[in-house]
């Protein structure tokens, strides 16, 4: 009976109740976090294995990580680290860096499983909370009291804690785990070291050759070009990128042309640390560049630990200067999304095709480019379908080059969607997908064809995947989530989606001005409207009808015809 009322005291053999319990007669075990193979005690500070090993870190890093060991499973922000850490004490993020890279190192943590990033958000603390890391054996019962009552007590405990141990495992076996198979890599713009109006166009195209192939193998988590290309110019710290972007690997380098030849250098960084994995330099003929591309991506693949094969591309230098205009051609229309940017892509992509008539990068250019004319200002074609048509022949002949381009497939997909095909644009948008899962633009592009056959919340949930893989994507993300949340009738979120763009282009104008009209804002609707129409001033109610009724879901165009007409846009 004294037993049984001593167990009482403890409570049931249930797993919760006891561990709070034995916490209450051992207060100091309840500062104990086990972090994998390791445990953390907060009360002191001190980072030992679970054989009780002391394990060395810096005092900071120790501060750092009795900050997050005080809410596991908490996202703490930068701000928040570094405030708890150094109050009274300017100090840059680096310092916040270094301390995580310290204990990711202590802790064995290389895939950041124990300490994550949550890119733009903070570091989260996944930790099992351990209230006792050495257990209760009854030589230790004896040696506290040696009463029979204590002894039995001791046993109990030791049955409550294996009942509750038990449990506990088999709930970890049938908890879904996070899984981080695939290592996650980022690609920076390379340096170039050219002169002339060479500059800057080739090295954009290595760096992208190389994100686009590493993709394709889907056996890495590659970051999306907006987001990586972000670091251009700047002097910033690799760790500090790692963070931000949440990846293990960062793939750098240079070109120079020289002449005919092309020097390519490249260096695989590990992101937790900023060591060295690889190096290489590449000197070839220019009209090698292709090849030289797929060399870094074989080298990069075998050095993280997988391989790709596949035989190598041919390439010449006629193809270059193709690749060469087209960039140059969609640079411009990034800066300035217009009639005036559309045309210059026009030009550039003539100028592709010029220069290698059996390169697809010319047509892509002109698929584009015809598509835009036909959306928004139809001053290459005016008649709408006539200008998808001559769309979709551009697109088809680069399809014909290039059968595995992904962006050839979204193009394609894009003309399917606005020309009321739905069925073939959701089935080339999986094909363009499962060629590049890196491609935010192409996830986004493809929400599109969701919100036409009213599948919105499907269309809301792919532009935020895709801006889970491009942390810092451009801001046309936003019209396009702008335009989802118009069609799911939640203008209010519309409009803060739109008034993230650091500025709204001309062709934007006009879903402003529809999502104004749907708040009741009849002036900022207008003069929305009006900048629009600045540059596509053929626009009309019936044009609106005509070109969106394949595609647009009876309610939507309604809808939309209503709040064109709201915002002041001529019958015809």
């Amino acid at each position: 009976m004294e037993e049984a009322a001593e167990l009482a005291k403890l409570g049931s053999l249930g797993g919760g109740e006891m561990s709070r319990k034995v916490a209450e007669i051992h207060p100091k075990s309840a500062e104990t976090i086990r972090l994998g193979a390791f445990v953390f005690e907060r009360g002191s500070n001190r980072l030992h294995t679970a054989e009780g090993r002391e394990v060395d870190l810096r005092s900071q890093s120790l501060e750092v990580l009795s900050v997050l060991a005080a809410r596991p499973g908490d996202i703490l922000s930068k701000d928040t680290l570094m405030q708890a850490v150094w109050p009274d004490t300017f100090v840059t993020d680096d310092s916040l860096v270094q301390c995580i890279a310290d204990i990711r190192r202590a802790l064995n943590d290389n895939r950041h499983m124990i300490v994550e990033t949550l890119p733009k958000r903070g570091y989260r603390l996944n930790a099992d909370a351990s209230h006792e890391h050495k257990p209760t054996t009854l030589a230790n019962a004896l040696q506290a009291g040696g009463s029979r009552r204590r002894l039995v007590l001791a046993a109990l405990i030791l049955v409550a804690a294996a009942i509750s141990s038990y449990y506990g495992a088999e709930l970890w076996r049938t908890a879904p785990v996070r899984s981080r198979d695939m290592p996650r890599i980022a690609v920076l713009p390379f340096d170039d070291f050219s002169a002339g109006a060479d500059k800057g166009y080739f090295s954009d195209a290595v760096a992208e050759g190389i994100i686009t192939e590493l993709a394709r193998s889907n056996t890495y988590f590659v970051i999306a070009r907006n987001s990586s290309f972000r670091y251009r110019d700047e002097k910033t710290d690799i760790r500090q990128i790692g963070d931000e972007l949440g990846v293990d690997y960062l793939l750098e380098g240079s070109q120079q042309k020289i002449g005919d030849r092309l020097k390519v250098t490249a260096q695989l960084l590990d992101a937790r640390d900023g060591s060295h994995v690889w190096a290489n330099t590449y000197d070839q003929e220019i009209g090698d560049l292709f090849v030289v591309q797929e060399k870094i991506i074989r080298t990069l693949a075998d050095r993280v630990g997988r391989r790709i094969e596949r035989p190598l591309p041919q390439s010449d230098t006629a193809q270059v200067s193709a690749l060469r205009y087209f960039l140059m051609g969609v640079a411009d229309l990034e800066k300035d999304f217009s009639a005036a940017g559309n045309e210059l892509l026009r030009q550039f992509s003539l100028k592709a095709i010029a220069a290698d008539p059996s390169s697809h990068f010319g047509y892509l250019g002109m698929a584009w480019s015809y598509r835009h004319d036909a959306v928004f200002w139809h001053a290459q074609e005016p008649d709408h379908e006539e200008a998808l048509k001559r769309a979709a022949e551009y697109a088809d002949k680069a399809m014909l080059l290039a059968p595995d381009a992904a962006g050839v497939h979204g193009v394609r997909a894009k003309i399917h969607q606005e020309a009321g095909e739905l069925e073939e644009a959701l089935s080339r948008y999986d094909q363009a997908i499962a060629l590049n899962p890196s491609d935010s633009d192409i996830l986004v592009n493809s929400a599109g064809v969701l919100l036409n056959i009213g599948r919105t919340d499907e269309a809301i949930d792919r532009i935020k995947q895709a801006m889970g893989i491009d942390p810092f994507h451009p801001d046309w993300f936003h019209w396009d989530m702008g335009w989802a949340l118009w069609e799911k009738n939640d203008c209010g979120a519309a409009l803060t989606a739109m008034r993230k763009m650091s500025r709204i282009p001309s062709g934007a104008n006009r879903m402003l001005a529809g999502i104004h009209a749907c708040l009741g804002n009849k002036q900022e609707a207008r003069k929305a409207l009006a900048a629009f129409l600045k540059d596509s001033p053929g626009d009309s109610i019936g044009k609106h009808r005509k070109q969106w009724e394949k595609t647009m879901t009876p309610g939507s165009l309604d809808r939309w015809i209503k709040d064109m007409r709201f915002a002041g846009l001529p019958e015809q």
